[in-house]
């Protein structure tokens, strides 16, 4: 495992002022679940909400909406309409980006993708409008995982279609996707370790993205810089990690840190916060809320 010795260079966790209050830590809009996928949004939000963001909404499905808010009562709810399929109905993507967005005052960041629910196209019982109206035309950083990227993928949406700063976090089979959408590989499996840092760079220069690539010594590029994250174990390779890591990233970006900043030490932080549970549980038995409960001790760790 790792520790502060072997730190690399990070930025700093964002300052706080004695006289601040909560709208001064930015707004986390967290968009995720579906039905039988409610601890995605959980994870997600609370997440966000231990990572320092002022304000957490996860905005979910109305048929998990109990399940949701009963988790955490730190966080705020909004229930939008849900299809037959429990996951977000159309109308979703009209309520959310014309009626409800425009009315956030504060600095706003969001997420979207986290147990939304697999994306086969714009029908009825697929969320793809609601991904892809929010990819294309905000211009708050957004945080785009797990099911919104197979959306994008599947809906054949171009990376480069988007107005603000957007961090994309595959896991090695969503890259995959990813690679053969591009037409960058026919295989049907991944190409060796530097290729994937070739094709990473690449993509993230191309389409002025930030790309982080989740597994060990997970890769971070926004196709000028990039880092190697040192931190993480074996025991996060379990169910609901990348979503804590998710809420993590949308927190930062919250606060206003730069989007290749906020990507670097949420890595980091995501990984000790792993480093520092599996010192209580052993690799085997990590589960995905228990970086939840690790977290703080992490970011203090960061501020000494």
């Amino acid at each position: 495992m790792n520790n502060s010795k072997s730190r690399p260079s990070l930025p700093e966790l964002p300052k706080r002022n004695p006289a601040a209050h909560k709208g001064d830590f930015g707004f986390a809009l967290v968009v995720a679940g579906s039905r039988g996928m409610a601890g995605a949004a959980m994870l997600a939000g609370t997440a966000a909400l231990r990572t320092g963001a002022g304000l957490v909404r996860v905005v979910i499905p109305s048929c998990i909406a109990e399940a949701v808010a009963s988790y955490e009562p730190s966080y705020l709810t909004y229930p939008m309409p849900s299809n037959d399929m429990g996951r977000f109905a159309p109308v979703a993507a009209e309520l959310l980006i014309d009626d409800y967005l425009p009315t956030i005052s504060q600095r706003l960041a969001v997420a979207i993708g986290p147990g939304l629910g697999l994306g086969r196209g714009p029908t009825d019982d697929d969320p793809g409008d609601l991904v892809e109206r929010i990819f294309r035309n905000l211009k708050t950083p957004v945080v785009v995982d797990a099911d919104a990227l197979n959306i994008l993928v599947a809906n054949l949406t171009p990376l480069n279609a988007h107005r603000g700063a957007r961090i994309l976090t595959p896991h090695p089979g969503e890259f995959l996707r990813i690679l053969k959408s591009l037409h960058l590989t026919k295989e049907n499996s991944l190409p060796t370790r530097l290729e994937q840092i070739h094709f990473a760079q690449q993509i993230a220069a191309e389409n002025n993205l930030i790309l982080i690539l989740k597994g060990r010594d997970t890769y971070i590029t926004d196709g000028e810089q990039d880092f190697v994250n040192p931190t993480g174990n074996p025991g996060m390779a379990t169910g609901g990690s990348g979503d804590v890591l998710t809420g993590v990233l949308v927190a930062l970006l919250a606060q206003g840190m730069e989007p290749f900043d906020a990507a670097k030490l949420g890595c980091y932080l995501h990984g000790l916060a792993g480093d520092l549970a599996a010192k209580e549980t052993g690799e085997v038995s990590l589960i995905a809320s228990d970086l939840l409960s690790a977290i703080p001790t992490a970011m203090q760790e960061l501020a000494k």
